[in-house]
């Protein structure tokens, strides 16, 4: 098969929803919906948009984890485990690296398209 174009306007992905363990949540309703777009690389590979309300929890990636985000709609607060808070609203990218321990925090309710990568 050839590789292919994969468009998220044209995808048939349906709304997942979902939240953090009860026991991640920090403050808020962070209730979330994924849809996952494309999963390639036998899984390894997703990408797709992602919503969520606001609250905050703890936030835990696999040590083979990296996730490409670019905020669409609203504003968001990462904290690392030092301490460090970075914000980051509609138009801003970032990478969020393997391994990363902190605060996910949706200030204001939150849109964005994701990629997320597992190396191993």
């Amino acid at each position: 098969m050839s590789p292919r174009l994969i468009s998220f306007s044209d995808s048939p992905a349906e709304p997942e929803a979902f939240a953090p363990a009860a026991d991640r949540v920090l403050s808020g309703n962070p209730q979330q919906i994924a849809l996952n777009h494309y999963e390639g690389a036998g899984g390894r590979l997703l990408s797709g948009e992602w919503r969520c309300e606001p609250g905050a929890w703890r936030l835990v990636y696999d040590e083979d984890e990296y996730e490409f985000c670019q905020i669409l709609e609203g504003h968001i607060r990462l904290t690392d485990a030092a301490g460090v808070a970075r914000e980051f609203h509609a138009g801003d990218a970032f990478v969020i690296e393997a391994g990363f321990r902190g605060v996910w925090e949706t200030i204001r309710y939150c849109r964005k398209h994701y990629v997320i990568c597992r190396i191993a």
